[in-house]
């Protein structure tokens, strides 16, 4: 399978009320949810596959985002496995008055391709050219190597947990 490069997929959005909480600011959950979605574009059009969410990283957010607001999402797969993919998604906020512009959040999610059985299949290599792109690259292998760890440590303590309880 030829290696290929990464592309930008943005998506648009406007903060109505019911996406909110009392405060007037966007809940997590619905900024994720947007995120997610932007993401799975981003993931399967590079794996030309069909492509789910396996995990979603640690996610700071830096800024609220206010009923009113416009956001953009911007989301690039910036890791590449055999099957699975890393993908760096970035959200912005914009005032439609001020059109003043903030970075509220970046986050990595973790997705795998599926074939037509919707078992894991093989997905391109990444083209990794620019300072940017190793950048967003080294910082994706630390998510994915952490996302492992973490699974890794989850399913130890479980099975820990079980062989007490058989006891």
């Amino acid at each position: 399978m030829k290696a290929k490069r990464s592309e930008w997929i943005e998506s648009w959005e406007i903060v109505f009320p019911n996406d909110a909480n009392p405060h007037g600011t966007m809940f997590g959950g619905r900024l994720m949810a947007v995120m997610d979605k932007t993401a799975a574009i981003a993931a399967s059009k590079f794996a030309e596959k069909l492509a789910v969410t396996a995990s979603t990283e640690a996610m700071d957010f830096m800024h609220p985002v206010k009923v009113g607001d416009r956001i953009q999402t911007l989301a690039k797969v910036v890791w590449v496995g055999r099957t699975s993919m890393v993908v760096k998604v970035d959200v912005y906020a914009e005032n439609p008055l001020t059109h003043k512009r903030v970075h509220c959040t970046t986050a990595h999610f973790n997705f795998v391709a599926l074939d037509q059985e919707g078992r894991p299949a093989t997905i391109p290599e990444l083209l990794v050219e620019t300072e940017e792109e190793r950048r967003d690259f080294e910082i994706a292998e630390i998510v994915k190597r952490k996302a492992l760890e973490r699974k890794r440590k989850i399913l130890e303590t479980e099975k820990s947990r079980q062989e007490t309880t058989d006891e």
